[in-house]
């Protein structure tokens, strides 16, 4: 079981939508694919047009008085199934903070689903927590949007310096552009020559585009309804670049 965390701690820069189209064009190929929807706005689970809500909420989760596998919920969609998200998940990090070996909780909670499903994609709120430890320890590698801006790449950099201070390396970052408007002088030149911050950009960027906007009507996976347009192809490349990546190791 591989798990991909879409992981930014600014808002705002695609990683739901990115999470969405992703993990559907995983199912696609056949694979046993489970969304987390880790952020307590539930834009994920509005996607997949399940109702954001765990029963017991994320405290009788995580303290082991109900099973992970309770709270999953199948989509519309063959081969992908979701753990939705609660408005609890706003206390996730004071709750992980009680609990002992709390930086590894979460990789626990999704190890006896190993032989259930091939790709985990976690959905991660926009923080520096306790949270954002637990994704770094379960996660394979971090599919991390990035908007062509100083200040976006300030952030990466300082999700990189995170990484190497909690001494996880074995956690690929795979940070991709996203949003991106070749009108834009300062777009076109980060995107042409990206800075040499230790770790290795995607290949593959994603427009900034009213059709990727439309998800939030549309609530599905863009290639379903405009499968033809720039930003669902960009899609398909950037999820073949990110698999073949992974399976590098």
């Amino acid at each position: 079981m591989i798990i991909l965390a879409c992981y930014n701690i600014k808002g705002g820069v695609g990683k739901t939508t990115t999470t969405v189209n992703l993990a559907h064009l995983c199912a696609l190929e056949g694979a046993r694919v489970l969304v987390w929807d880790l952020d307590p706005q539930g834009a994920a689970s509005f996607y997949f047009r399940i109702k954001a809500k765990v029963k017991g909420g994320i405290k009788r989760l995580l303290s082991g008085h109900s099973s992970v596998r309770q709270h999953i919920k199948g989509t519309d969609y063959h081969n992908i199934d979701l753990i939705p998200a609660d408005f609890s998940y706003r206390h996730l990090d004071v709750i992980l903070e009680s609990l002992k070996k709390s930086k590894v909780r979460l990789k626990k909670l999704l190890k006896p689903l190993a032989d259930e499903y091939d790709y985990v994609f976690l959905d991660c709120p926009p923080s520096f927590s306790m949270v954002s430890e637990n994704v770094f320890y379960a996660s394979d590698a971090l599919i991390i949007p990035t908007i062509p801006t100083i200040l976006s790449l300030r952030t990466l950099e300082q999700i990189i310096r995170y990484r190497d201070k909690k001494a996880l390396k074995g956690t690929q970052l795979i940070p991709f552009f996203s949003m991106v408007d070749r009108r834009k002088t300062m777009h076109r030149m980060i995107v042409e020559m990206p800075p040499k911050l230790g770790v290795q950009f995607a290949e593959t960027d994603i427009p900034y585009a009213s059709d990727v906007e439309r998800m939030g009507f549309e609530r599905k996976p863009l290639i379903l309804f405009k499968p033809n347009v720039r930003a669902s192809e960009s899609y398909r490349h950037l999820w073949q670049e990110i698999k073949g990546r992974v399976d590098r190791g």
